[in-house]
């Protein structure tokens, strides 16, 4: 145990959370235990800061609704471990990665770029109707959907999603992304 980081028990609790949601959601955590636990005290210490858990290898811009696209998980999480084998932070990993067969290799910045066009369904959404009208973010919303991202249903649950591409896994049944169609 020597040359390991005493950790918080809230960053272990984090930890053993997140981690067992992964698992039951078909994503994999970094198998890296000690590089996870320094990033499950980062995603505290932002929760602290900010009052959300900003992704802890970015910059936060301190506001929820800049925030939205990179609050943990991040809306760049499937494409980067689709792409690269790990997400931008390398919290979330491929199985190729878990099982040894992959190693962990930086993964270039989707946010803000041409690249990310498509993903950041959160970017500009607060997550809460307008106070005054109840109706601006609705409205912001649809038109993202509107705005050319196909919805994918699972044709084994019926779960539905609007995103570029279907999740790796149905995050209800756990089917692979191939049992996904596109649904409108």
């Amino acid at each position: 145990m020597s040359g390991e980081t005493p950790h918080s028990p809230e960053a272990i609790q984090l930890y053993e959370r997140l981690n067992t949601e992964a698992e039951a959601a078909g994503y994999f955590l970094n198998p890296d235990r000690e590089f996870v636990l320094d990033l499950m005290a980062g995603l505290l210490a932002n929760q602290e800061r900010y009052g959300y858990w900003s992704c802890p290898c970015r910059l936060a811009e301190g506001e929820r609704k800049a925030d939205l696209d990179i609050i943990c998980p991040c809306d760049y999480r499937d494409p980067d471990v689709d792409e690269y084998d790990a997400c931008y932070c390398a919290l979330y990993v491929s199985e190729e990665v878990v099982k040894g067969e992959k190693d962990v290799a930086p993964v270039p910045e989707r946010r803000g770029t041409e690249q990310a066009a498509g993903w950041g369904m959160n970017a500009g959404a607060s997550g809460t109707p307008d106070a005054d009208t109840g109706q601006e973010e609705s409205e912001e919303r649809v038109g993202a959907l509107q705005g050319g991202l196909p919805v994918w249903r699972c044709t084994v649950c019926g779960y539905l999603c609007a995103r570029p591409e279907p999740p790796r896994k149905c995050p209800v049944c756990h089917v692979d992304k191939d049992r996904f169609e596109r649904f409108a």
